[in-house]
């Protein structure tokens, strides 16, 4: 008998479908990595936010305490104040998480930065009203002018996150981020000023823009609620 060979059917892909195939799916993705890149700044950014609310109220509820502020960390390692009897040995460096019985690090898992007016730390004096503050928080307006967020010479403390890029930071593993940033004239006020003369405005990835690129975040302490919670708490008259 003669048997008819019939044609075997074609089986698996060709490199052209997979090649499709691939690409669709890259698509796919791609169109997916944005978005959550986004969705997860956005979380650091929110986590920031909520630690550094933690700090500021800690930092109050210190003063409530003590009758004072405490001063930065000793170091990146030691989070107690580093205070040398009523004073302290410097104004400006790390918060001081293990003092204030916070987290230390900030949404990007760096320390944060601290600043306070010396006047407020003397922990033989208990400031008053007429205690002078020193330090002057500034933004930019609408036309890219430096301009004063706050009254000038006018907060006794305030905490800083050196954002995504971590310009001037220390990582959790103790690494100091180096400031290779070109333009980013405000962050550098923020590491150079000494602490006490900051900026904190939008952030902004634009080389162009006023005061360049700047993805920093500052809080502060507010003098009027800082004494309003010190005479509702019989600390001062």
């Amino acid at each position: 008998m003669n048997h008819k060979r019939l044609p075997s059917r074609r089986s698996g892909f060709t490199l052209v479908e997979v090649s499709i195939v691939l690409l669709i799916v890259g698509l796919m993705i791609g169109g997916l990595v944005a978005p959550l890149a986004s969705q997860l700044e956005q979380r650091r950014v929110s986590d920031t936010r909520r630690v550094m609310d933690e700090a500021r109220e800690a930092l109050i509820g210190f003063a409530l305490h003590n009758g004072y502020l405490p001063c930065p960390a000793i170091s990146s390692s030691n989070g107690l104040e580093d205070r040398n009897g009523a004073v302290c040995n410097r104004r400006y460096g790390y918060l001081p998480w293990a003092t204030l019985g916070v987290g230390k690090l900030d949404g990007w898992n760096r320390l944060m930065g601290y600043t306070v007016t010396p006047a407020f730390t003397n922990a033989g004096v208990l400031f008053t009203l007429a205690t002078p503050r020193d330090i002057t928080i500034a933004t930019r307006d609408v036309n890219g002018q430096l301009v004063a967020a706050t009254g000038v010479n006018d907060i006794p403390a305030a905490i800083i996150s050196f954002g995504r890029n971590g310009y001037g930071a220390t990582s959790d593993q103790n690494t100091v981020i180096a400031d290779v940033g070109i333009g980013n004239i405000d962050e550098k006020a923020n590491l150079q000023s000494g602490g006490n003369a900051l900026v904190a405005r939008d952030a902004s990835d634009d080389t162009r823009a006023p005061g360049g690129t700047f993805d920093d975040m500052v809080v502060w302490v507010s003098p009027n609620i800082l004494y309003n919670r010190m005479v509702g708490a019989q600390r001062l008259p």
